[in-house]
């Protein structure tokens, strides 16, 4: 299984990006999907998490701003970022949980390398 983010850029503040999320290869089903960010010399903090019922998770200081959503027919998931904030500025990674055979359901974590979000007062 192969995750593969991309979206990430230099926007100022105010602006907005949308991390795009791509699940490929053996995969029979995907239930969580999940954003992670990590800032320099800090630990990785869970963003925004979608559960395949669709219940939602938000960090406390992007609830308002970030809206996470998936395209299940793509395994793919996306983090859309409005009003965007210099303490936003990490690298964004992508995890999801795949199940990748039937006769085994249960799920793997899978992680992206990650893409960088710089946002410039």
């Amino acid at each position: 299984v192969q995750v593969a983010e991309s979206g990430g850029g230099l926007v100022q503040v105010g602006g907005s990006l949308r991390l795009t999320c791509a699940a490929s290869g053996s995969i029979f089903s995907i239930d969580n999907m999940r954003w992670y960010r990590q800032a320099p010399g800090m630990q990785r903090e869970l963003v925004a998490a979608l559960t395949g019922r669709g219940d939602t998770y938000y960090l406390g200081s992007v609830k308002g701003r970030f809206t996470i959503s998936r395209d299940s027919t793509q395994n793919t998931v996306y983090l859309q970022m409005n009003s965007l904030k210099p303490e936003d500025t990490a690298v964004y990674y992508c995890n999801i949980g795949a199940v990748t055979d039937y006769r085994v359901p249960y799920e793997y974590d899978y992680w992206g390398q990650g893409t960088q979000v710089t946002v410039s007062s």
